[in-house]
C-alpha cells in the first residue's frame, strides 16, 4: 500500500510552436529573455549552477540539472516549502517545434502550489509565444 503523503502531482504542458528548436532553446536559456516572458533571473545553462527567478509575489531559486542544447533543460524549483523539478523538451515538428514543459513533484498537501503552476505555466507559454515571435 503506498503511502499518501509520498505521493506527488505534476503540471504538463506541450505547446506546438512555428519555430526552430534552437531560436526556442535561446529563449529557455538566455536571462535577457527569459525576463521578457517568465521571470527576472541569473539562469545559465549550466550544470550545477544555482540561481534564482524573482518576480512581484516573490522568488523561487534552482539548480541546473540536466542541459542537452537544443534538446532538454532540467532544474529544480523551490521556495524552502516547494521543492519540483521543471523539465523542458523540445522536438522538431513539421511545422517548428514540439515544447513540452513538466514541472513534478507537487505534494499532494500543497495545493496552493499545484492551483498556481497549473494557471501560471500557460500564461508564461502565451509570453514565451509573443517573445518568439519579436525576436529574430
Amino acid at each position: 500500500m503506498s503511502d499518501p503523503s509520498n505521493e506527488t502531482r505534476s503540471v504538463i504542458i506541450e505547446r506546438e510552436l512555428p519555430h526552430p528548436p534552437e531560436k526556442i532553446w535561446r529563449a529557455l536559456t538566455q536571462p535577457h529573455l527569459l525576463e521578457e516572458w517568465l521571470m527576472k533571473t541569473d539562469f545559465l545553462p549550466d550544470v550545477g549552477r544555482v540561481f534564482s527567478f524573482s518576480a512581484e509575489w516573490g522568488a523561487v531559486t534552482g539548480e541546473v540539472t540536466t542541459v542537452e542544447a537544443g534538446k532538454s533543460l532540467s532544474y529544480t524549483w523551490g521556495d524552502g516549502t516547494l521543492d519540483t523539478v521543471v523539465t523542458w523538451t523540445l522536438k522538431p515538428s513539421g511545422s517548428g517545434t514540439l515544447l513540452r514543459m513538466e514541472q513534478t513533484g507537487f505534494r499532494t498537501d500543497q495545493p496552493r502550489y499545484l492551483m498556481g503552476a497549473t494557471a501560471g505555466w500557460p500564461r508564461f507559454l502565451d509570453n514565451l509565444a509573443q517573445v518568439l515571435a519579436r525576436i529574430d
